[in-house]
């Protein structure tokens, strides 16, 4: 599975940072999750500056791609030559954002008239795009994700998991990273946070093999 984690200029590093270490806990089951930028170089909001791994155009053709905040996010949200290079395509990819980034998914359309999850600094501007705003965590809709508050970056984490490989691998990868002596507390606090939103009974996403079909369908 290759995962964009679209990351900007004035970026939040808990958001890009713990949800890429999160996924790439499946590195050895072929994941990996890319920071994805515009630029070779991107600064955090607190001045920590980074290479890209990959270049924006990557996140049309990833399995996932999550979208952090940061405090530029509204000059990128009226950006449209920036919006324009974010192709994304919720019927084939996993889609997810946080706080300031479900402005984002607004601005591009991915949201319509389902309510969202956003930080409290955010809430105003997502409300004035139309977005209905949860006092809640983490919400899906189908392949779309939203969350709101910085740590919950680990519930888009536990979600891309869980819908592309299995709860298991899910609890399996939060267990790694939660604190020693709370291990199972935030397990379940993750899971209960996502489970809600997973398709019934499902273990995984075929997403790979309905592209290859429509690939194959192509040729």
């Amino acid at each position: 599975m290759q995962i964009a984690v679209l990351t900007f200029d004035g970026f939040n590093e808990l958001d890009s940072f713990v949800a890429a270490a999160i996924l790439n806990r499946l590195k050895a089951k072929g994941w990996a999750a890319h920071i994805t930028a515009p630029t070779p170089e991107v600064t955090s909001m607190n001045g920590v500056t980074v290479q890209r791994q990959k270049p924006l155009e990557f996140a049309a053709e990833a399995d996932a791609v999550l979208i952090g905040s940061g405090i530029r996010t509204r000059e990128i949200a009226a950006d449209a030559a920036m919006l324009a290079r974010i192709r994304l395509d919720p019927s084939r990819q996993l889609v997810g954002a946080q706080c300031s980034g479900t402005l984002l998914l607004a601005k591009l359309g991915l949201i319509g008239s389902l309510p969202a999850c956003t930080d409290l600094t955010t809430k105003p501007w997502v409300i004035e795009a139309g977005i209905e705003v949860l006092d809640a965590p983490f919400v899906a809709h189908g392949n779309v994700a939203t969350a709101g508050g910085c740590l919950a970056s680990q519930y888009l984490a536990t979600w891309v998991i869980a819908r592309l490989a299995t709860l298991g691998d899910a609890e399996a990868a939060m267990h790694y990273v939660a604190p020693v002596g709370e291990k199972q507390r935030y397990v379940e606090q993750a899971l209960a946070a996502v489970t809600p939103f997973l398709p019934h009974a499902a273990s995984a996403l075929p997403l790979p093999d309905s592209r290859k079909t429509a690939s194959l369908a192509h040729r």
